[in-house]
This record gives C-alpha cells, sequence and structure tokens, in this order.
C-alpha cells in the first residue's frame, strides 16, 4: 500500500479496520496518564509583580545617570542574584532539598534552585506604546507552598536592594569618575591659563586687539613728528634772521668804540623796513616776527637819533662812550639764545618721536606673527574651559542624581502583589495529564493502526489487485454470510479478496 498513492478511501478503510484499537488505547490513555501523575511529587509556584515606579523628580529636572534598558538591567541583577554567592545562603536558610544537601554538591543545589526561578517581564499594554518595561514577575516553585512564598519573597528582595545598591553604586562611580575628569581638566586649564597670561604680558600692547589704537598712536605720532620739524625748520629760519640781523649791528658798534666811522645806521634802518615789508606779505600785523621786526625798527630809531645828538657835541659823546654792547645787541643775542634752545627742544622731541614711531611700527609690523600665536592659545583656552564648564555641568547633574538615589526619589521597584501561598500544586496537573493521556493513547492508536496496515501484504481492494499484478479484475465474488452474520472465510483469507483474486487468475 505504501508504493501506491493513498486516498482518502483508503484511509477510511484503514480507519474502520483499526478502530478499536485506536479506541482502546484512547480510553486507556487518559486514566493511565492520570494514575501516573498521582504518583509524582507536588510542585508549588509562588509568584510576585514588581513594578517599577517612574522617578518622583522629572528627569528633565534632574536627568538620571542609570538610563540603560530595564531589560538590561533586569538580565544583569538576575545574573547577580541567581549566583552561587547569593543562592547559597538561600538554600542554607529554608533548608532546601534536606535529602540532598549533604549527599550532593552545592553546585547541583544551585543549579536546581536557578531552575526554580523565574523572572519574567510584564509586558506594557499595546494601547500606551511605550517601550518602558512596567514591571516584572517573580516566582518560585518549591515542594513546600511555605518554602515557595518565603523564597520568593526572599528573591524578590533581593532584586529590590541589588536595583538601589546598583543605582546608587553607579550614581557614585560617575561622580567620582567625572570628578577626576574635572580635575584633570581644571589643571588642563590652569596651565592654558598660565600660557595665555604669558603670553599677554609678554607681547603687551601688541596684541590683536590693541592693533588699531597702536596704529591711530603712529598716525598721531607722525603727525607730531611733522610739526616738531615745521618748528624745528622755522626756529632755525629764525635763528639764522637773528644772526644776519646781529653781525653788522656788532661790527657797527665795535667800529664806534674804536672811533672809527660806523656803518650807516640808516642802512640797517632800511634793510629793517624791507625785512618788515616782506613779513607783511607773508604775516598780518599781529605775528610775533612782525611786531619784533617794528620794535627794531623803532628802537634803530631812537638809537640814530641819539647817534646824532653826540655828533653835534663831540666832547660831550667822547665822555659817554661805554664799553657796554647797545641793547639792540644783547636782545638780539638773547633771541639766538632762545632759538638754539628752542631747537634744541624740538630736535629732542623729534629723536623723542621718531623713537616711539619706530617702537609702534615694530609692533604693527610684528602683529600678523602674534596674532596667529595669540589665536592659537585663545583656541586652546577656549576649548580647555568649554571641556572643564561641560565637564562641571555633567558632575553637578550627577552630584544631584546622587543624591537623589541616596533619598530613594529615583527609579524604584515597588511590590505591588506580594508573593502569596499557594493553595494548590501547580505540578502535576492531573486534568492536563489526563487530557494528555487521551490525546497520547489516540496517537498511539493511530501510530500502531498506521504501521500495521503498512506491514499487512494482503490485497484488500481492486486497486490493490491491479497496482500489484497489473491486470485488470474481470469480476469480483461478493462476501458469503453466514446465516449468523459472520462472512464465510475461504482459503482462511477475507473472501472479496480472495474470490476476485481468483477470479482474476481464471480469466
Amino acid at each position: 500500500m505504501t508504493q501506491r498513492q493513498l486516498t482518502p478511501a483508503d484511509y477510511l478503510a484503514m480507519l474502520r479496520r483499526r478502530w478499536v484499537l485506536i479506541a482502546v488505547l484512547t480510553l486507556v490513555g487518559g486514566p493511565l496518564a492520570y494514575g501516573v501523575s498521582k504518583f509524582l511529587p507536588n510542585r508549588y509556584k509562588s509568584q510576585t509583580l514588581v513594578l517599577v515606579d517612574a522617578p518622583t523628580v522629572p528627569s528633565d529636572v534632574v536627568r538620571p545617570v542609570v538610563t540603560a534598558d530595564l531589560n538590561q538591567r533586569l538580565s544583569s541583577m538576575q545574573e547577580q542574584i541567581l549566583s552561587r554567592t547569593r543562592l547559597e545562603p538561600v538554600i542554607r536558610q529554608f533548608g532546601l532539598y534536606p535529602k540532598d544537601i549533604n549527599v550532593k554538591p552545592m553546585e547541583e543545589l544551585v543549579t536546581r534552585l536557578r531552575k526554580d526561578v523565574e523572572v519574567t517581564p510584564v509586558e506594557a499594554m499595546a494601547e500606551t506604546r511605550s517601550q518602558e518595561l512596567p514591571g516584572f514577575h517573580v516566582s518560585v516553585t518549591s515542594d513546600s507552598p511555605t518554602t515557595a512564598q518565603n523564597v520568593c519573597a526572599t528573591i524578590t528582595s533581593m532584586f529590590i536592594q541589588e536595583s538601589v545598591h546598583l543605582r546608587e553604586q553607579r550614581s557614585e562611580n560617575t561622580t567620582q569618575f567625572l570628578s577626576e575628569q574635572l580635575a584633570d581638566a581644571k589643571a588642563k586649564l590652569d596651565a592654558q591659563d598660565s600660557r595665555l597670561a604669558a603670553f599677554k604680558s609678554l607681547h603687551m600692547n601688541a596684541l590683536p586687539d590693541e592693533e588699531q589704537t597702536n596704529l591711530n598712536l603712529l598716525n598721531n605720532l607722525t603727525t607730531q613728528l611733522d610739526a616738531a620739524s615745521q618748528a624745528l625748520a622755522r626756529a632755525q629760519q629764525d635763528k639764522s634772521f637773528a644772526e644776519s640781523m646781529l653781525a653788522p649791528q656788532v661790527e657797527e658798534w665795535k667800529a664806534t668804540q674804536s672811533g672809527h666811522s660806523p656803518t650807516t645806521l640808516q642802512q640797517q634802518l632800511k634793510a629793517l623796513e624791507s625785512q618788515l615789508t616782506g613779513l607783511r606779505a607773508r604775516y598780518t600785523d599781529d605775528y610775533p616776527d612782525v611786531i619784533k621786526t617794528k620794535n627794531d625798527i623803532a628802537a634803530l630809531k631812537k638809537q640814530i637819533a641819539d647817534t646824532d645828538a653826540p655828533r653835534a657835541n663831540p666832547d660831550t659823546a667822547k665822555d659817554t662812550t661805554s664799553a657796554v654792547e647797545p641793547p639792540q645787541i644783547q636782545q638780539l643775542r638773547a633771541q639766538i639764545h632762545t632759538y638754539e634752545q628752542a631747537i634744541a627742544a624740538k630736535q629732542a622731541e623729534q629723536d623723542q618721536i621718531k623713537q616711539q614711531i619706530n617702537v609702534y611700527q615694530a609692533r604693527v609690523q610684528s602683529s600678523p606673527a602674534i596674532e596667529q600665536q595669540y589665536k592659537e592659545l585663545t583656541r586652546d583656552y577656549q576649548t580647555a574651559l568649554d571641556f572643564y564648564n561641560d565637564l562641571l555641568k555633567k558632575r553637578d547633574q550627577s552630584a544631584m542624581a546622587t543624591d537623589l538615589e541616596h533619598q530613594q526619589q529615583g527609579e524604584q521597584f515597588r511590590i505591588l502583589d506580594p508573593a502569596n501561598l499557594p493553595d494548590k500544586p501547580t505540578f502535576p496537573n492531573r486534568r492536563l495529564f489526563a487530557l494528555g493521556g487521551f490525546a497520547g493513547g489516540l496517537a498511539l492508536g493511530f501510530g500502531l493502526a498506521y504501521l500495521i496496515e503498512v506491514r499487512d501484504t494482503s490485497l484488500k481492494t481492486e486497486s490493490d489487485v491491479e497496482f500489484t499484478l497489473r491486470l485488470p479484475v474481470l469480476a469480483m465474488v461478493p462476501a458469503i454470510k453466514s446465516a449468523d452474520g459472520k462472512r464465510a472465510q475461504i482459503d482462511g483469507g477475507p473472501t472479496s479478496a480472495g474470490a476476485g483474486l481468483n477470479a482474476g487468475l481464471r480469466a
């Protein structure tokens, strides 16, 4: 039969032939499984629900340090809590596995308890579309309901304590790390500040922000130098003019003292008048040189008048002759001395201005190189300052988050449903065992029936004959039933099959 394609009619035929076997195994499987469950030890499960409470202070006010996903933290805490160092005291405290505690190694007992503890996250409601885990279940299975409840409460308490300890430790470690980084950043900032201060001290008055001031001062000094040069030239001109006036008067005075005819004072008067005419052509009457020349003319006229009087009385003139220079000559010498002092002062002022101009020119010329160095220093200083301020802000936030964790105002685990005391065992579930027995018996019945049919080589239908002999069936002998309703047997085989086979062979 397995060599040809079976039809639904073939399967129905097999079911009709083997239904007794299937029914017997199905009816026996349920009670048998239920009876087996009676011999299995009872297992009780205690369960608790832990919810995750959000921080009392909003996260936009104090940003929490621990931002890892709760699933990750829960897995990490589960590995720590279900370690041997944490579960071995629990086994000894509640006397778990009393028959095996002195026989089997502790590692095996810890593995058994780890399998009995189950942590299941609570899925968020689909309507909220929240990605955060609202809570988790902790369940413990044990042979005793009281033991299951006590162990479940203890494991849950360990989760809560571990969560608080983990958040505080991470907050403190973060704050300590940021404090160390802040100290290093402050040392680097102080070093940059010292370098910047030394650079400013070395290049004082030549920094980029003082370049325009230096240019303005340089322009002012250039203007002052031009003014000093003009004043120097004017003083030198006045000195030359005074010297030109002094020389003839000194010669005339000396000639007068020696008795020789002096140079006509009228010529000097004409020269002064000619000089006055030239000065009036360039300056007004209030100009100092014009006023001085007028005074010189008036004095010279007075001298001419005084000179004419001694000539009328020679004896008197001879007596009044004196070796003292006339006031005009003394005045001219005083003016020349004043001009010389003014020239010396202007020359000194000119030299001082030139020195200052050289200093400011050097500052302006070195300004590009100094500006480049200054930009590098200020850029490094600003980078160090920004890094320091950023670390300071993070350190302060971490310190506030640490204080929040110490005050237990951050994220907390809260027990919503305490560990319950189970009133019935969760294993074995005898109803489920019975249903499983029925299902298993049914499956076993179908399997055995199919196996028997596969191993049966008899020909039962026309299709079997045609497939095996590759000959058509010409006639069929119907089954002959006896008076009691049973089919008659021919040659010890099924009547229909044997008759069909014999009819086919005869044909």
